[in-house]
């Protein structure tokens, strides 16, 4: 067994990749695909030939356009370091002038007042489909730490939740979970183009990551949800990451493929598309246009979105962010960017979707938990009465206050698409959406930054994408702005001007606060817990991330190596 992505050499990865016929006790593959991963007879019954086909179709077709697209993310990126600001493309004014909509809501997702996500993990999804939320959204990215395994597993969870089938057994509780009569619509997050899965090869390359999440899931149940789930429609997708049209029209023409492989009804496939980069708020017109016949909405994945203007602007002194948790929906960047996703959603016909509470309950603590529902609230608050048709809670026990707070504020209605259609976001310009945030930077905010990244890395190395850290549902996109942000504070060696003494973050202080946190985080976690756990491995990586003199685009595609687990043809031991 080997954690090298080089595991075969090229002879022996000749002779395997376009094996046709299985081995004993392997997978039984189409030529050209080669499977490194564990072989599990549970996943065999995912990993079948014809999904196996489906798949490598898919990646033949798309391939060269998702290279493309990577490219033209790079060359966006030189021109932002270069001094570029991302703005409203005029090639394209015609589509943001133009009187289109988007084909109707299907009855089945028309009411999304409060959705819960979470990773594919067997109790979870359980758990979420019964927990009350309208929409589960069930999550291959950043709530997932991609190992062989998890993803596996997660595509044997979910098809056996299509069936209606899926139970649990928890035996320390000696409980047994099932699912209700009535349970949440469910949508499923694919991982982003620009991830690999490095466990199946295709034509002597690591498959796109995100159409071997897609592809083997639609394979095994679009018959069954359209049946039980999708009213004639489906199945439903969350689309993350993208930065431009470019990316979502590879995505409308997969949906396209993969209908026709079907032979089911141009349009069945709906996707809501998560606007989490800078340069994609300047494109949300474009993309709902490329989606136009597959879309449900877009959503305001506020966490990505912040870390996202740190990246594109890490080349920009003048732009750097104050402590993270200074930057709310308070700051005018913020507020642009969420008033305008709904003028857009709502001029096109379909549901602008909230962000993410990630408050999780404080169990031993009533006064500090009824303030955070406090908090809770009136984020939600905000969200409804600016236009919002739904939004996103991390844990089950916030989903009846946040259901309370919509249907007080909606009227009887399912959404909002007809009667808020904020015509005064029209104004909403470039400079608005570009705003530098205002706030102090403090020694406080380096730690918990530094305490966190290390934490949750630690923890995804393990296989863990969703970790709970100081009373909020942390998952990478959190870790990612950690990252960033002291990233940047690092390269300007800027001034902690909150704290009235004027330090500057150097590595000789960031050195220091990394050894001081680390030690806080083993008395917090215990000793016996840090030494088992992969916590000095994750503040190896965090700190060389954060002190690299390039950034690197994504921490988990950094880390990726580190999970990736190859094995021979025919080995089944974990």
């Amino acid at each position: 067994m080997s954690m090298s992505m080089g595991y075969y050499g090229d002879t022996a990865m000749k002779k395997l990749a376009g094996a046709g016929n299985s081995v004993a006790g392997g997978y039984d593959v189409p030529e050209g695909v080669d499977i490194r991963g564990r072989f599990d007879e549970q996943f065999a019954k995912i990993l079948t030939k014809d999904a196996l086909m489906f798949v490598a179709d898919l990646q033949r077709e798309f391939r060269n356009h998702v290279k493309y697209a990577m490219e033209c993310r790079k060359e966006a990126k030189m021109r932002y370091n270069s001094g570029g600001l991302p703005g409203f493309d005029p090639a394209t004014k015609n589509v943001r002038d133009g009187d289109w909509v988007c084909a109707a809501v299907p009855a089945a997702v028309a009411d999304r007042r409060v959705e819960i996500t979470g990773p594919v993990e067997r109790k979870m999804i359980i758990n979420a489909l019964n927990s009350g939320a309208k929409v589960f959204m069930a999550d291959f990215e950043d709530a997932l730490s991609p190992t062989w395994e998890n993803l596996m597993k997660g595509q044997v969870n979910l098809k056996d939740a299509v069936n209606g089938t899926i139970s649990f057994e928890d035996k320390a509780r000696n409980r047994v979970y099932k699912l209700n009569d009535e349970i949440a619509k469910l949508f499923v997050r694919p991982r982003g183009w620009h991830l690999p899965e490095s466990h199946i090869f295709i034509d002597g390359e690591p498959a796109i990551g995100c159409l071997v999440d897609f592809g083997l899931y639609f394979h095994h149940n679009h018959a069954a949800f359209r049946k039980t789930q999708g009213q004639g429609y489906g199945p439903f997708f969350y689309l993350p990451k993208m930065e431009n049209s470019r990316e979502a029209r590879i995505w409308n023409n997969v949906f396209e493929r993969a209908e026709k492989m079907a032979g089911i009804e141009k349009g069945s496939i709906r996707a809501t598309v998560l606007i989490e980069t800078l340069p994609a708020v300047f494109q949300m017109d474009e993309i709902l246009y490329e989606l136009r016949d597959h879309s449900v909405g877009l959503n305001c994945g506020r966490w990505d979105y912040i870390f996202s203007y740190v990246k594109t602007f890490q080349a920009h002194p003048n732009r750097l962010l104050p402590d993270r948790v200074l930057v709310g929906m308070g700051q005018h960047f913020m507020r642009s960017y969420s008033d305008l996703l709904i003028r857009t959603c709502h001029r096109r016909g379909v549901h602008a979707m909230g962000g993410m509470a990630a408050q999780i309950p404080i169990r031993d603590d009533p006064v500090a938990n009824e303030a955070a529902l406090e908090l809770v609230k009136k984020d939600k608050l905000r969200e409804v009465r600016a236009g919002h048709d739904g939004t996103w809670a991390a844990h089950p026990g916030l989903i009846p206050a946040i259901m309370d707070v919509f249907t007080a504020n909606m009227n009887n209605s399912p959404n909002l698409i007809e009667t808020m259609k904020r015509e005064d976001a029209s104004t909403i310009t470039e400079d608005d959406l570009l705003q530098i945030p205002r706030g102090v930077r403090t020694i406080e905010g380096l730690r918990l930054n530094t305490r966190v990244g290390i934490q949750y890395l630690a923890a995804w190395l393990t296989g863990t994408g969703s970790v709970p850290l100081y009373n909020l549902m942390e998952d990478a996109a959190t870790a990612e702005i950690s990252r960033v942000q002291n990233w940047q504070w690092l390269k300007y060696r800027v001034e902690l001007d909150g704290d009235g003494v004027g330090v500057r973050v150097t590595p000789e202080l960031f050195g220091k606060v990394v050894e001081e946190e680390v030690a806080r985080i083993e008395r917090e976690v215990g000793r016996e817990r840090f030494k088992k756990g992969m916590y000095k491995e994750a503040c190896k990586i965090f700190s060389r991330q954060c002190t690299a003199p390039v950034l690197d685009d994504f921490l988990t595609l950094n880390a990726y190596n580190y999970i990736v687990i190859h094995h021979p043809r025919g080995s089944s031991k974990l």
